[in-house]
């Protein structure tokens, strides 16, 4: 839930931390999963997502009363992986729009284009990797960057042509480009995107790492 500092800096448009209250924030399961959407020109908002049979009567959002134009609600009966949209009425002529959550954490893997609900709780074991940062990156330090596209950098052809995992380009890129000799890696646009063309650099949700590589196989 967002305080009034929160609020402030959010109109003011110095917020820095907007995932911390806009989005999907998933609670325990007894309780479902707090929404928050920023929609001003909305007359009214709702959830509609796998839970609630897309029903866009049955999870309205109320707008907040401090003139943010953010709209906000707690609901019941949403877990980890639940497709979802905002259902929003326009001002302009009652139009429905269904749109997928611009600070989503996840989404449908394309065509597909719901949100997901999800969790980013993880363990991270990356200590001592951290505390080597700042010599790793130092002024100088050597540094040969390779940047490559991750859908197109490698593929299965004996399953035919699929995009590696996550965890298995973690497995592959990772030694293929420190025997090459390179010092970093530079990632071309991973947040999801519509169209395969674009290469990422055409995105609907830059908090959600694209699902056309599964998190994982193994």
């Amino acid at each position: 839930m967002p305080n009034e500092q929160d609020i402030y800096l959010f109109r003011e448009g110095t917020q820095a931390s907007l995932q911390r209250f806009l989005g999907c924030q998933l609670l325990d399961p007894q309780t479902g999963a707090r929404f928050a959407v920023w929609a001003p020109n909305a007359a009214a908002v709702s959830v509609i997502g796998d839970w609630n049979g897309w029903n866009r009567s049955a999870n309205p959002l109320a707008v907040r009363t401090d003139g943010s134009g953010i709209w906000e609600g707690t609901i019941m009966g949403v877990h980890h992986g639940h497709a979802y949209k905002y259902a929003i009425v326009s001002r302009d002529g009652g139009r429905v729009l269904e749109k997928a959550d611009p600070l989503a954490a996840c989404c449908e893997a394309p065509p597909a284009t719901a949100s997901r609900a999800w969790s980013l709780n993880y363990d991270w074991q990356d200590g001592a990797w951290m505390a080597q940062r700042l010599a790793h990156n130092a002024l100088d330090a050597p540094m040969s960057t390779y940047e490559v596209h991750l859908g197109s950098w490698r593929r299965l052809p004996e399953e035919g042509g699929r995009v590696l995992t996550y965890g298995e380009l973690a497995d592959t890129l990772i030694p293929y480009v420190k025997g090459m000799g390179f010092t970093h890696i530079e990632l071309m646009p991973i947040s999801e995107h519509p169209f395969d063309g674009s290469w990422g650099y055409q995105p609907t949700g830059l908090y959600a790492p694209t699902s056309r590589h599964p998190w994982d196989r193994r």
